[in-house]
This record gives C-alpha cells, structure tokens and sequence, in this order.
C-alpha cells in the first residue's frame, strides 16, 4: 500500500482521531456563544470549524471579549467532558497493534482537559506524551508542539520522516508536513473539505485499518 519506510513513532490527534467528544465542545462552545446572544451551532459546524487552538479562534469568533467567553466554554467544558468522551471505532484496536512503538498524542485540545481525557479512557499508559493547546509556545499546526512531543519521547534526534502524525483534517496534515513527518489521514475528511484538500501522504479508511496495516506491513 505504501512505498514510504513503516512508521519509528506513531503521533496522533485526538478528537475525531482517537477520541470523540464533541457533544461537550459543542455545549460548552454553544453557552459562550449565548452568552454574547450569538447563533449557536450543531454538532456538525463545530467539527467542521473547530480547527485551531482557542487562544488562535476565539478572537475571531468573540473579537474584544474573548477571554471572558473562553472562560465560560472552559468552565462547561470541565463540568461535562468526562461524561462524554469516547473511543472512535478501530481506536483500541490501533492502539494494540502499535504497542510495540513509541507514541504520543499532540492535540488543540487544552493541555490538561486532554490528558484527563486520555486517563479517563484508561489510556495513559499507551503515551509517552500528550502535549495540548498551550504547551508549548504555539499551538498546531506550527511544529513547537510535535518538538515538545519529540523531547519528551526521548527521540529529539530522530529523522522526522520515521515520524507518522495521524489525524483526521487538513489542519493535521498541514501540521504534520510543517513539521517533516508522514502525513496520514484517518478516513475521508468529508467534514473538512475532502482527500483531495487534506492532501496526505497516506489513507486508511479508519483505526481498523491502519491496526491491519500496521500488523502487516508490505
């Protein structure tokens, strides 16, 4: 399937990747814009907006008061993320099939609500990092974040290209490339524009599939 050399280190995205959780994002987005009496949106408009990290979107979307809604969707969002968040399908299967690899997960998540969800789903054992929205100086898709990723897997010094950053959106593919990693899709980013616009280095159709891929390389 593929002509590039299998993966040394496995990076993922989190939500729509391995986790999903918008129900939450979208409630505790939907309060902040209510707040300020603007339209709320459905479950479909926020994964299909929600890109970049919050310090990057809510000026845009709150203009001069967009601390105080930022404060009013965080404190939703820590009240109710743990009620909701769960394993897309084939995610517990990618994760057996690359136990044997370093991996982490760097996400536009806020730092500490990811890693809460990541041992909420009694996953924290499978990383060696989970680095989030504020981390690092800057946010996905500028590589700080994957350094930090890097730095803490022990594996500065590793040729980015043995590096697969698996998401689930052009933002993630864009970020992986700036960054000098494999960009690997996770399905057909229908909510983002398509293949085409993602423009990967590799497709699996979801985590049952890159799993089988991974258990058998060509």
């Amino acid at each position: 399937m593929s002509s590039f050399p299998p993966p040394e280190i496995l990076l993922f995205d989190w939500d729509d990747t391995l986790a999903d959780n918008w129900g939450a994002v979208t409630e505790a987005l939907n309060a902040a814009l209510a707040a300020f009496g603007l339209p709320l949106w459905d479950v479909s408009q926020t994964r299909a907006s929600a890109r970049h990290s919050l310090r990057e979107s809510f000026p845009a979307y709150f203009g001069a008061d967009w601390e105080r809604a930022r404060d009013i969707f965080y404190q939703t969002l820590e009240r109710i993320h743990l009620e909701t968040v769960k394993p897309k399908p084939g995610a517990r299967a990618l994760l057996e099939a690359s136990r044997h690899l370093p991996r982490g997960v760097v996400s536009n998540k806020q730092g500490d609500l990811l890693r809460r969800e990541v041992a909420h789903l009694g996953w924290a054992g499978h990383f060696g990092a989970v680095v989030g929205a504020q981390d690092a100086p800057r946010d996905k898709p500028d590589p700080a974040p994957f350094a930090l990723a890097l730095e803490r897997l022990g594996a500065r010094g590793i040729d980015p290209a043995r590096v697969w950053y698996v998401g689930d959106t052009a933002l993630d593919m864009e970020a992986a490339r700036r960054a000098g990693f494999r960009a690997v899709l996770l399905g057909d980013a229908a909510h983002d524009g398509g293949i085409a616009r993602a423009a990967p280095d590799l497709v699996f159709a979801d985590g049952y599939a890159l799993a089988a891929y991974l258990n058998s390389p060509p």
